[in-house]
């Protein structure tokens, strides 16, 4: 048992050591203290409507409301599904968002948790649900807009419409404002949002021409995922804008309220989105937020997704999936291969990372020619030599076996509820409330269980997700050392 005690310490050991390498961007030293808490929501957890639970496609932590008493945290945090259980085809689920309270217990940085307690440092319970209505109050839709399109009136832009008439939305990130409103993009338009904090639309903001769907010359938002018996779009994949399924994944307020920054999954269409091998260069969009009603583009900047091998030794290109703002130019940047994880068949997932990203020294292209969709950044991928994009400096490995292992969780075999499921999705950060360390925050990161159960409800009817899937909504804390944050 002796050696076993040492065994488990020295390993404890070495991944703290390993998590405390810092990483350096723009001269700034970053650090990963590693997990200190994980939890989950069960996969079968219904809302107040009596439907299935979404899990995050976004997520925002109440930073007034979050308080500490000794080791014990609790706090609250609003979760964002996207458009419903769609295995089989897009449906008519209402759009909606979740309040989660939370209560962290977290473990000492690079200690063990207590056994029999690995997975339980983190208590998530859910606390209400908000329907998302249109600007007229009806209820908006998950479905596909196939071909509808609402016409632009007043201060709306054109809006992805679906076929029974609701504004299809596809949620993907949320920020929360001072006033209760909050801004959510989607995948459809791909457009930004802002709602009431009762949960109506105000206002919408459509993002340059090039990053628009277009087919046969005509905006048409249809992702290729059609509702009961709707046909596929013509042609399958817009011509050029965002690719089916790719739109306006993250999303984050920087910490002086300036801007809004909003990224693109992977590269629009004509830049390589094309292509899973060439779509690196997808473009963050910098919003001056002074006027929430009317965000006006500021900035513009070139973003290269990170490249990895599958297990064919084939490139790939990592999928942005979420973004937290550290100051007006830097970022974190999750991004993920798919395909693999619990719930799904592949097993391993060979890139999970959250990155630090640097827009200092990268090229303005906001109003410039490559706004247009006639006008390719990255034709082929190969981008313009014009245009330096910007950095991008890896972070933290969700991946990481040694920091997974401590909290009882793994990455491939076997596939079971312990293996990190699939899609990681969501970013929020908080303070750790120590006045001895003021650079250090808590970092939860949360996945998007696409609605997977044996036990599922939606749209009036029951359903089981296919091959046993019965994936749990599940949070990852991270404690991180981000200096200068409180004073960006």
């Amino acid at each position: 048992m002796k050696h076993l005690n040492r065994t488990v310490a020295l390993g404890a050991a070495l991944a703290l050591f390993t998590a405390l390498t810092p990483a350096l961007a723009d001269g700034v030293a970053y650090v990963n203290k590693g997990l200190v808490g994980v939890g989950r929501i069960p996969a079968n957890q219904k809302d107040k409507f009596g439907e299935t639970f979404g899990s995050g496609s976004g997520m925002a932590i109440d930073t007034k409301g979050w308080s500490r008493d000794g080791n014990a945290y609790k706090g609250s945090l609003w979760l964002l599904p996207d458009r419903g259980y769609n295995v089989v085809g897009t449906t008519d689920y209402r759009a909606r968002l979740n309040t989660v309270s939370i209560e962290l217990a977290p473990t000492a940085p690079g200690a063990a948790p207590a056994a029999g307690q690995e997975q339980s440092g983190v208590k998530a319970t859910l606390a209400d649900t908000l329907l998302l209505t249109d600007d007229r109050g009806a209820d908006a839709t998950g479905l596909d807009p196939l071909n509808g399109v609402r016409p632009a009136a007043g201060d709306m832009p054109i809006l992805p419409q679906a076929d029974n008439g609701k504004l299809a939305l596809d949620d993907e990130a949320i920020v929360r404002l001072p006033d209760g409103s909050m801004f959510i993009s989607d995948e459809y338009g791909p457009n930004i949002y802002r709602f009431s904090a009762e949960g109506r639309l105000m206002s919408a903001t459509q993002p340059p021409a090039a990053l628009v769907p277009m087919r046969h010359g005509k905006p048409n938002f249809a992702s290729d995922n059609p509702g009961p018996g709707a046909a596929e779009p013509d042609p399958k994949d817009p011509e050029t804008g965002r690719q089916n399924n790719q739109g306006l994944e993250g999303m984050s307020l920087t910490p002086d309220g300036k801007f809004l920054i909003a990224v693109l999954q992977s590269a629009p269409r004509q830049d390589g989105g094309d292509s899973g091998s060439t779509r690196q260069n997808t473009r963050a969009l910098v919003y001056d937020a002074s006027d929430l009603a009317h965000l006006k583009l500021a900035h513009e900047y070139v973003v290269p997704l990170p490249v990895f091998k599958d297990a064919k030794d084939k490139t790939k290109v990592a999928a942005q999936s979420e973004i937290v703002a550290l100051s007006n130019t830097n970022f974190l940047m999750l991004t993920r291969d798919s395909g693999n994880g619990q719930g799904v068949k592949g097993e391993e997932s060979l890139y999970r990372k959250i990155n630090i990203v640097d827009l200092s020294g990268a090229t303005d292209i906001a109003g410039g020619p490559f706004d247009a969709a006639d006008k390719p950044l990255a034709p082929k991928g190969v981008l313009d030599p014009s245009v330096t994009p910007a950095k991008v400096t890896p972070f933290i490995d969700i991946n990481d076996r040694a920091q997974l292992g401590r909290f009882g969780l793994h990455n491939g075999k076997p596939n079971d509820k312990d293996n990190l499921s699939e899609k990681w999705e969501a970013m929020s950060l908080v303070s750790v409330l120590d006045p001895k360390l003021p650079d250090d925050y808590f970092l939860f990161v949360a996945n998007d269980n696409d609605f997977l159960t044996q036990d599922g409800f939606q749209v009036g009817a029951s359903y089981k997700a296919g091959d046993g899937a019965d994936v749990d909504t599940m949070f990852l804390v991270y404690q991180v050392t981000l200096p200068n944050l409180a004073t960006n």
